[in-house]
């Protein structure tokens, strides 16, 4: 059983984050709540005035940057520059990203490599840029923003999935490479809620084949009766993950998650086993 504290008013001393996709969705959410319990954010997004309001109502306790995360440059230098203006960076959290909606035949090479630049290789430059500041300052914090589709897939978002699986691959091993720093790694792993996840900003789509229309219809309908969460009910469950002295490496937001991700690796477990002979028997030759 994990021990919960209620941090929401973060009596400790107050932590220092840097967010990348701060202007909407969780990214809005979390910075609000963030700030409103007293911690310190470099807020980025790509467009300045798209968060400028945080500098509004928070004045010194926020820093907002103009940030692209497929620019490595201008990432290198947005995260040393939140670094020097508030001494140190306790909790780099990744959170931009946005889905590509297509089938495996239907997205370009250059559709899924533009989106792999913002999900996976901008989130791999932020971490490159802030680990020889973390370990330097002798710790911190590294989160990014997964899903639940880190374990799942679903048709017609599938280029998507497959960059939630590289983001949490990449996790799990930077996890273990700093560990001896003193750097924790978290991965978030939302299920659906009700953000604006789905809006033109956070969703691309690839040119339509006639032969995926009714299929496509048919996935879309059954997505709008989904459940989804409440996105303003997640601050405090992320709290008592970076308030934890041991965070975990994989922390699900939702209730829906775990039933879905148990059922599916239970599959695989039943698959695997049913073939193990066959696989065993390619491992030496017969004597």
């Amino acid at each position: 059983m994990i021990q919960q504290n209620d941090n929401s008013n973060n009596t400790s001393t107050p932590k220092i984050w840097f967010i990348t996709g701060a202007s909407r969705g969780f990214g809005r959410v979390w910075t609000e709540a963030i700030l409103k319990r007293g911690d310190k954010v470099a807020a980025a997004a790509r467009k300045l005035d798209s968060i400028a309001d945080f500098k509004e109502k928070y004045g010194d306790n926020v820093l907002t940057l103009e940030l692209d995360v497929t620019n490595h440059a201008q990432v290198k230098k947005a995260v040393e520059q939140a670094h020097a203006h508030f001494g140190k960076l306790d909790i780099v959290f990744n959170n931009a990203g946005y889905s590509l909606v297509g089938t495996i035949e239907e997205a370009s090479v250059d559709e899924v490599r533009a989106m792999f630049e913002t999900n996976v290789y901008g989130p791999m430059a932020v971490i490159q840029a802030a680990l020889p500041l973390l370990r330097k300052q002798g710790g911190g914090h590294i989160i990014g923003t997964s899903s639940n589709l880190g374990h799942v897939t679903l048709p017609v978002i599938g280029y998507y999935c497959s960059s939630k699986w590289a983001f949490e691959a990449i996790h799990e091993s930077l996890a273990e490479e700093v560990k001896p720093f003193g750097i924790k790694v978290t991965i978030i792993e939302p299920g659906a809620y009700a953000t604006e996840f789905g809006s033109p900003e956070s969703l691309k789509f690839s040119e339509g084949m006639d032969l995926y229309a009714d299929y496509k219809e048919g996935f879309f309908g059954q997505l709008t009766t989904m459940e989804r969460g409440n996105p303003e009910a997640t601050p405090q469950a992320l709290f008592q993950v970076v308030d934890s002295p041991n965070p975990p490496l994989r922390f699900f937001l939702g209730s829906h998650n775990l039933p879905w991700v148990r059922k599916a690796y239970a599959d695989r477990m039943e698959e695997w086993e049913a073939w193990e002979s066959v696989s065993n028997s390619a491992q030496d030759l017969p004597k």
